[in-house]
């Protein structure tokens, strides 16, 4: 009898969906995506403005890659020991500051750090974020809770960086990065108000839950973390791309990149409520997740490869972002199925892999980008897409 099945017998009673805090933990994911993502429409703005390549500025999402997985590591450690709420409030606390101080950059060194900076307050929150949820529902109820917090991460594309490619017209930049800032004290806000305290009986110390961590840190949990890696990379080829390709391919206006972004991102949130439907009624989220995830990598090889008019790559960003995001919530449901004691641990070390993942994409996409174009994205996100797959169906135990 696998986890899941004996995860099934257990949830005969699900508990009640939280959604006071599913709905604030949703705005908070919103806005943690909102301090990278709402950046990529204005890469090109960005390198005149900071008088520095494109190369660079699209390295800024690396910087924060490496920061956000090194803190979320960390904060998900912590976490199962001094309890989730400090990371939950604080994270976006500090990452109002930070915002300000993106904003207030006069040179690249300093928006870079900056970046760092927000690419580590939004690491202590997302790991720590997803375990406090799986902690307050049932197994076969958290596909749709971790689905509808990961629509958040959606919504910032479907919403967030259309909004701001709008809105950047007027006020630049600078400006959109100080709306996220106030997104961010929003955030803390609604975090304070529905998350309480760590109960006492549950705090554990070090030693004790040393066998517990050896016993989660499973082969099988390790191979599922490769997934997150490649699927991560497919995602981030897009996600930080998409928006350059749709500007260089087809000459199109800030005003204009709008409405394809914002169908990209459709496809995106459209996938993430169904995913998370799926991998809570399927019996198999591993094979649902691989199914999905190659799905995409296809999509991807017509998207980057086929530039057959504006129309036609908009309908294939839509499916490539339809496609990938049902994957993602069957992969984070199977994750999180570990012991209470160090789900923060598992869910921490699932950010620092997407994180990986996300620097990876931007650094390989910046080469392909400078060397073969973007016609060198598609093979890349098939291939990544078939390992992640294996790597999901090899550990489904």
């Amino acid at each position: 009898m696998t986890s899941e099945d004996v995860a099934r017998v257990q949830d005969a009673a699900p508990l009640p969906m939280p959604w006071l805090l599913i709905w604030a933990t949703c705005l908070a994911t919103f806005t943690i995506t909102a301090s990278g993502s709402t950046r990529t429409p204005f890469l090109m703005d960005m390198s005149r403005d900071l008088d520095v390549s494109l190369a660079m500025v699209a390295n800024l999402f690396g910087i924060t890659s490496i920061a956000w997985g090194l803190a979320s590591f960390f904060a998900g450690i912590g976490s199962d020991v001094m309890g989730r709420r400090p990371f939950l409030v604080g994270a976006p606390l500090a990452l109002t500051g930070a915002m300000v101080g993106l904003a207030e950059g006069g040179s690249f060194l300093s928006v870079a750090a900056w970046a760092t900076l927000g690419g580590g307050f939004c690491g202590l929150f997302t790991g720590v974020s997803m375990a406090e949820i799986a902690g307050k529902v049932s197994d076969r109820q958290r596909g749709r809770a971790l689905g509808w917090v990961m629509a958040g991460q959606s919504m910032t594309l479907l919403v967030g960086v259309p909004l701001a490619s709008w809105i950047g017209a007027s006020i630049g930049w600078r400006g959109i990065t100080y709306c996220v800032a106030a997104m961010a004290f929003l955030s803390a806000l609604a975090m304070f108000s529905t998350t309480t305290a760590m109960p006492q009986q549950v705090q554990h110390s070090a030693v004790s839950r040393q066998p517990l961590l050896r016993a989660a840190l499973t082969t099988s949990v390790l191979r599922l973390l490769g997934s997150v890696i490649a699927e991560r990379i497919c995602f981030g080829l897009a996600a930080v791309y998409y928006a350059t390709f749709m500007l260089q391919t087809y000459s199109l206006s800030l005003e204009v990149l709008a409405i394809p972004l914002m169908i990209f991102a459709g496809g995106n949130v459209l996938g993430t409520i169904v995913g998370g439907q799926l991998g809570d009624r399927l019996r198999n989220r591993a094979l649902t997740f691989a199914v999905a995830l190659v799905a995409s990598g296809g999509v991807a090889i017509l998207l980057f490869s086929w530039p057959a008019g504006a129309p036609v790559s908009t309908a294939l960003g839509f499916g490539y972002m339809f496609a990938n995001a049902i994957a993602r919530p069957s992969l984070m449901a199977a994750l999180s199925n570990v012991p209470s004691e160090v789900r923060g641990t598992v869910m921490g070390l699932n950010s620092t892999a997407a994180s990986a993942g996300w620097l990876a994409a931007a650094a390989l996409g910046g080469w392909i980008l400078s060397t073969i174009g973007f016609s060198g994205f598609g093979p890349l996100a098939g291939a990544l897409a078939i390992l992640g797959a294996v790597l999901a169906l090899l550990g489904r135990s």
